[in-house]
């Protein structure tokens, strides 16, 4: 049970070991008397360009943990209780065993929970397993043909495996601690259990992907790859059965995980008479900075500092009902072709985990509601894929791209200062051709708003690539807030962002847990 000792500040120019230091003399003790100290948590504070600090957490060991603390008399010392992760285990394998529909953070999560505690389950993911998946979104970002089975939307790890890797969130949830350490435990870099804004970046992610199913299987777990879900068996409000590819597998409880982007499953879901409604989402474009440029507007005087990492940014302005907001940033990053159709262009943001590239990015996008499409999940849904082929109609192959300078004020862009990293090469086409006119209207308004927050983010030169309309799920699969099971359905487990309850790796994995909770919980009592 180690004491934490937090809002130590040390300059850039400092050793960590000056944290330390601090640390001790909170707690009034001596470095004498401490068995262990380390980082818990490290972040930047650059609100003041001319002293930027980094805020560390510090975790102290020591004798007589509780009496020191109590002694410390200071609001940034608790003692932190380490509670087991304790998974109950099943005497027996189940005669049905549970199902995962997808393979995502939720699929791979609620499949290393139940296989752990002896459930043996079954996962169905419509995509290829991560190194044929791999294989596949390079040789399209090279030019080659789309593999709608294998690509950045469907796959191993779903599409966070594509991305940056980030394990920020903003749920305040106990399974987001056992979440950072089996992701660390399964291969990714130690420092995510210390930074305050861990990533594990695309390169690393694939591997730590692979080793959880590798123990997934070893644990009595079945995983069938490229097999679409293409029916789920109900009968007098119960799951019966699932069926994918054609063959039928006996199902009780059915963990549906499908992603954000299984529009196919969620009409499939509609038919079976599954309730659905509209929730928020956005669209909008990606923007990319020279990574430099970032740095000096977010760190001054200590842009480049070795001790300090790429500076990232999160941004938003209210523009009436709508609001102009940056996500999912990718310091040192690209902007990546993200389609799983072929008459369709899709933008995401990827880094590796150096984030040594030359470029930020981030998606700049506005939010869109419920209202506006008069509550029909699915005429949201329709509404994305319309900007996604408008885009391909514009630019063919290419991503339709624009100058911030060209987007604002009109004009023929020149990329020069930044160029665009779109893999599949970039259009310089009129990007506010490619949405309503509510939507452009709100991301004019907020590029010259957030510039005022972020110096330099409305740079001329800056380049805005689109489309961005995977920001989440148009779509929320109505649950119970008890059992976590689809109204009217027993057994059926709508899960993570696909089915509305999530919006990143951690709570996706985190709900995944908790769906696999709940399903545990009906094993244990048959």
């Amino acid at each position: 049970m180690p004491l934490i000792v937090s809002e130590i500040r040390i300059s850039p120019n400092e050793p960590k070991e000056a944290a330390f230091e601090k640390a001790f003399s909170v707690l009034k003790i001596k470095s004498s008397e401490v068995k262990e100290a380390s980082i818990s948590k490290i972040s930047v504070d650059a609100r003041h360009k001319d002293r930027v600090n980094l805020v560390c957490s510090v975790a102290v060991s020591c004798e007589n943990e509780e009496k020191i603390a109590e002694r410390a008399k200071s609001k940034n010392v608790v003692l932190r209780k380490i509670a087991p992760n304790m998974i109950p285990v099943l005497k027996k394998k189940p005669a049905v065993r549970p199902v995962i529909i997808g393979f995502g953070p939720a699929g791979m999560f609620a499949g290393l929970y139940l296989a752990r505690a002896g459930a043996c389950p079954i996962i169905f993911e419509r995509g290829a397993k991560v190194e044929e998946r791999t294989a596949a979104v390079e040789n399209y970002w090279k030019g080659g043909v789309l593999n709608e089975r294998a690509n950045v939307q469907f796959g191993e790890g779903g599409a966070g495996t594509f991305s940056d890797g980030k394990l920020t969130t903003r749920i305040n949830d106990p399974r987001c601690d056992f979440i950072i350490k089996e992701f660390e435990k399964h291969g990714a870099p130690a420092e995510i259990l210390s930074k305050a804004k861990p990533h594990i970046g695309t390169d690393m992610l694939r591997e730590v992907v692979k080793n959880i199913r590798e123990e997934i299987i070893s644990l009595g777990g079945e995983i069938h790859f490229l097999s679409k879900v293409d029916d789920i068996g109900i009968k007098n409000g119960r799951v019966v059965s699932v069926s994918a590819d054609g063959a039928e597998f006996s199902a009780e409880n059915v963990i549906f995980a499908a992603g954000h982007s299984a529009r196919d499953t969620f009409a499939m879901l509609k038919e079976k008479g599954v309730l659905m409604e509209a929730k928020p989402f956005s669209v909008g474009v990606r923007i990319e900075h020279l990574q430099s440029d970032i740095n000096r507007a977010q760190y001054g005087e200590f842009a480049e500092h070795p001790a300090l990492w790429a500076a990232e940014y999160q941004l938003s302005h209210h523009v009436g009902d709508r609001c102009a907001y940056t996500f999912c940033m990718c310091p040192g990053g690209y902007v990546v072709p993200s389609a799983d159709r072929e008459d369709a262009i899709v933008t995401n943001g990827m880094s590796c985990f150096a984030r040594d590239g030359k470029n930020a990015n981030a998606a700049l996008v506005c939010s869109v509601s419920a209202e506006d499409f008069g509550g029909d999940p699915f005429k949201a849904m329709a509404f994305q894929h319309e900007i996604e082929k408008k885009a391909f109609e514009m630019g063919g192959e290419k991503a339709p791209a624009q100058t911030v300078g060209a987007f604002l004020n009109g004009g023929v862009s020149k990329f020069g200062k930044v160029e665009p990293t779109y893999a599949r090469g970039a259009a310089d086409k009129n990007l506010s051709e490619l949405f309503p006119e509510e939507v452009t209207s709100v991301l004019k308004t907020g590029l010259v708003a957030l510039d005022r927050k972020l110096r330099g983010f409305a740079d001329p030169q800056a380049v805005l690539t689109g489309p961005e309309t995977r920001t989440s799920s148009p779509i929320r699969i109505t649950r119970n807030r008890e059992t976590l099971e689809a109204v009217g359905i027993d057994g059926l487990y709508p899960c993570a962002e696909g089915a509305g309850y999530a919006g990143g790796i951690m709570s996706a994995a985190a709900d995944g847990i908790r769906c696999a909770e709940k399903v545990l919980g009906k094993l244990i009592d048959i």
